[in-house]
């Protein structure tokens, strides 16, 4: 009987998180990439290849063709999706950059957040400013739903 109300508790105290997050605005939660939506051709835009009103630079600036000293990481519109999702980390081993429906085990969560144990620093290089709690949880939200080239 403890288990069952334990169980309930834990399901109605989720639903109430997920509908307190639904009252916020998207814009609001993401701060500088007020556009900024849970898909890949969103998250492309708004964060790879576009710097944002907090003074972040794009993440093509160092992660392009050209860029070899970034662990082979292309971030360009054209490649950049067949290079993160299934892909194994160059600088980590063992990590992958993005494994669909599991942000918490995404090497590109683990370099945006800077958690500890990556390989080199906390991406962006050259921040602060780094990618805002919402701007991560965007993208977290898209690894979430599969990570789509949407």
């Amino acid at each position: 009987m403890h288990v069952y109300r334990y169980m309930v508790g834990a399901a109605v105290l989720a639903l109430s998180i997920g509908s307190a997050a639904c009252d916020e605005s998207l814009p609001d939660i993401t701060g500088p990439t007020p556009n900024l939506v849970p898909t890949f051709s969103s998250i492309q835009s708004e964060i790879f290849s576009s710097g944002d009103s907090s003074g972040r630079a794009a993440c093509t600036q160092c992660h392009n063709a050209v860029g070899r000293l970034f662990n082979g990481l292309d971030l360009s519109p054209q490649v950049a999706y067949a290079n993160l999702v299934g892909v194994a980390s160059r600088g980590k081993v063992g990590a992958v950059r993005v494994i669909p429906g599991d942000p918490e085990n995404s090497y590109l969560i683990h370099k945006l957040e800077g958690r500890p144990g990556i390989t080199g620093v906390r991406m962006p290089q050259n921040g602060p400013p780094y990618l805002t709690d919402g701007q991560i949880l965007v993208i977290k939200r898209w690894i979430e739903l599969g990570a789509p080239n949407d």
